[in-house]
């Protein structure tokens, strides 16, 4: 049974490259593509034995725990089946502890395990190279190569039991987002580093703790060794019950996928229903899937997600030309971008026209109505200050601001956002109708619009200013201000989104049927 499946295995494997001319042609030539990455990775590598043990000790940790976490994150984000899913030998009636071994082995036969293996021999040279011991810089080798394959495997069945059928592109999108926002940040933030010729203290801080977790224990340990650091036995210990803890869970994942009749598929899930098929089936997840669709499709919202990068750049330039030096200025936009994304909802009913009837006719609950209209500003806000913070301070030069550049954009985000929700079901004001100019404004009777965006703006200022305050004094005079500035910024910002969507929720369970006058009105 073993030797069919390895060889089932490695006739897939091999079956990639039949086909049409064209067809072998792009896979050549991405395997040629993929030797030349890798060749210059193993050469970058090779290139560290003339550096220090702590220079490699910090490469190949960071490096390999970024690689494992990627084995254990690409199955959610790929839509690829796995020819490999336990499921598909169900029929065959084998023990499930021998068919979990073999898959294990059989995992090993794969274009990324390969790859990896080639990476991690180069970097097993190095280590030697570093007087670290030869069994132990095999150990690690073999203990690295496995914990990514099986992190791998154990991610592809659960992905396959848990996210076949709500599989879309829009659910692969925010894995990527994701991504994004956790990659951009750190990149920004190790470009930012001064190596002076030697290993920043950030770096080491994160690679002693990196050392003692499951994603880069295997590989510190060779060289840890070598430096005769105490610390080797406790990261080989943690790589040693990491793989043995991993081969327990595969076992009891391919039981628990062989023993499980699969769900049939809804009917929604297969009728391209995009945002709707990956929100959850409540009130405020339908709610949020629609405010996604009119968010990323109405030109209304999409005038004023362009204007608010623009009106926040356009603060620099006053400031240029009054000679305030760019690293200053520089961070000015951010807090003014956070202020922006979180007035935007402040009208966000208007915006709906008459189709907020569902919501009332339904008998929506105020708060699925008020967070659920919320989720697309957090989904465009939050990505993209968690980008724009780092590149901001980076450029700035001083990253003991960092905090207090969060606090006081968490500060303004929050407390905007929560001031929106009161002032979207209190005062609603007229604005153009769906499929009209965003850029043509209807006659308004009052002042109502005038006063809800003022006081939405100058109210969230107003909730910021302690953190603004504390930033200040961070900037000018004591730095330790920047952690009271992201203390303070955060709990009002929690605070007030709360309290606000509350208060909101309350107002619109109230005045549905002003609400719906006003929708008519207008």
């Amino acid at each position: 049974m073993a030797a069919y499946i390895l060889r089932l295995r490695a006739a897939l494997l091999l079956g990639s490259l039949r086909g049409d001319a064209s067809h072998v042609t792009r896979v050549m030539l991405a395997l040629l593509t993929l030797g030349a990455g890798v060749a210059a990775v193993c050469w970058a590598l090779v290139s560290l034995q003339q550096s220090g043990p702590e220079v490699v000790l910090t490469v190949t940790v960071l490096a390999g725990a970024a690689v494992t976490a990627g084995f254990a994150a690409a199955p959610a984000i790929a839509s690829t089946s796995d020819p490999l899913d336990p499921r598909r030998f169900a029929v065959l009636g084998l023990r499930t502890r021998a068919l979990a071994v073999v898959l294990i082995v059989a995992g090993l036969i794969s274009l990324p395990v390969l790859v990896l293996a080639v990476i991690a021999g180069a970097a097993g040279t190095v280590w030697v190279a570093q007087d670290a011991p030869v069994v132990g810089a095999i150990f690690g080798v073999v203990f690295g190569i496995l914990t990514c394959m099986l992190f791998a495997r154990i991610a592809m069945a659960g992905a396959s039991m848990f996210l076949r059928e709500r599989r879309s592109r829009e659910l692969t999108g925010l894995f990527l987002l994701v991504v994004l926002v956790v990659v951009i940040p750190g990149v920004v933030f190790f470009a930012s580093l001064e190596w002076d010729g030697r290993v920043p203290s950030q770096l080491t801080e994160a690679v002693a703790v990196l050392s003692v977790t499951p994603l880069g224990a295997a590989w510190a340990f060779p060289l840890l060794f070598a430096a005769s650091d105490g610390a080797a036995w406790v990261s080989l210990a943690v790589a040693v019950g990491t793989l043995l803890a991993l081969v327990v869970i595969w076992i009891i994942v391919v039981e628990r996928v062989l023993t499980t009749t699969e769900r049939p598929s809804a009917v929604r899930e297969r009728g391209g229903l995009g945002w709707f098929a990956v929100a959850r089936g409540t009130p405020g997840g339908v709610i949020a899937a629609r405010s996604l669709i009119y968010w990323f499709g109405d030109r209304r919202y999409l005038v004023n997600i362009v204007v608010v990068p623009v009106a926040a750049a356009v603060t620099v330039l006053p400031l240029l030309v009054a000679g305030v030096p760019l690293s200053l200025a520089i961070l000015i936009p951010v807090p003014f971008i956070a202020l922006f994304l979180g007035w935007l909802p402040h009208n966000d009913i208007a915006y709906d026209s008459t189709a907020v009837w569902m919501h009332i006719a339904s008998g929506v609950r105020g708060a699925a109505d008020r967070w659920g209209r919320l989720v697309p500003v957090m989904l465009i806000g939050l990505p993209l200050l968690a980008v724009l913070i780092p590149v901001a301070v980076a450029v700035h030069g001083r990253w003991a601001l960092l905090p207090a550049m969060i606090g006081i954009c968490v500060a303004l985000f929050f407390s905007a956002l929560g001031l929106s929700s009161i002032a979207s079901a209190v005062a609603p004001y007229a604005v153009s109708p769906p499929g009209e100019s965003p850029f043509q404004q209807p006659q308004r009777t009052s002042s109502r619009g005038v006063i809800a965006q003022g006081l939405v703006f100058s109210g969230a200022i107003a909730l910021a200013a302690p953190a603004l305050w504390f930033g200040w004094e961070a900037l000018t005079r004591d730095i330790e201000a920047a952690v009271s500035a992201l203390w303070f910024g955060v709990g009002v910002g929690v605070a007030v989104l709360v309290v606000g969507t509350a208060i909101g929720a309350f107002a619109f369970a109230r005045r549905g049927g002003r609400i719906m006058e006003f929708a008519e009105a207008s």
